[in-house]
């Protein structure tokens, strides 16, 4: 696989090739974030589509040397709320909903889900961002700390 800065540079100079590595390794990071937004799997992959088209558009903007990984959840995010706000979407809460199934293999036993589903539930909108993001996005927390300043706290109420 290509260094990501140097498939951003290439995907900027207008390399469409050097956008799927990008593609492969983020694609499934965005669908577990906006699949825990959405819970409906055909939203789901048809929204991470539309960030990546969002992503390509507008991969001039990026600034080289910063994380992608954070760019790009940003844009998910901002792709589930769009849909919502088009009322093309149902949010539901997170207490209301089931935490897992196929994508999200780390909770395979329905009694993994409904413990994480309780946990998330009890905690306040601020931390259920971070944990959202850094377990479930997958970001480090330099990447969360980033995100945090992208993504307003209001993308993460209906969790």
């Amino acid at each position: 696989m290509i260094d990501e800065q140097d498939a951003v540079r290439r995907c900027q100079m207008g390399d469409c090739e050097a956008f799927r590595p990008i593609v492969e390794r983020y694609r499934d990071v965005l669908m577990g974030t906006i699949y825990l937004m959405t819970r409906d799997r055909a939203v789901s992959e048809e929204l991470v589509q539309e960030t990546f088209v969002r992503a390509w558009n507008g991969i001039g903007t990026f600034r080289l040397g910063q994380p992608l990984k954070p760019w790009l959840v940003r844009i998910a995010v901002n792709q589930a709320l769009n849909a919502k706000a088009r009322r093309q979407v149902p949010v539901e809460p997170l207490s209301e909903a089931d935490v897992g199934g196929s994508t999200d293999p780390g909770f395979s036993r329905a009694d993994d889900r409904d413990e994480v589903r309780r946990a998330l539930s009890q905690l306040s909108a601020d931390y259920r961002r971070v944990v959202v993001l850094r377990y479930f996005a997958d970001l480090s927390t330099r990447e969360v700390a980033n995100a945090l300043v992208l993504i307003p706290a209001s993308a993460f109420d209906a969790l």
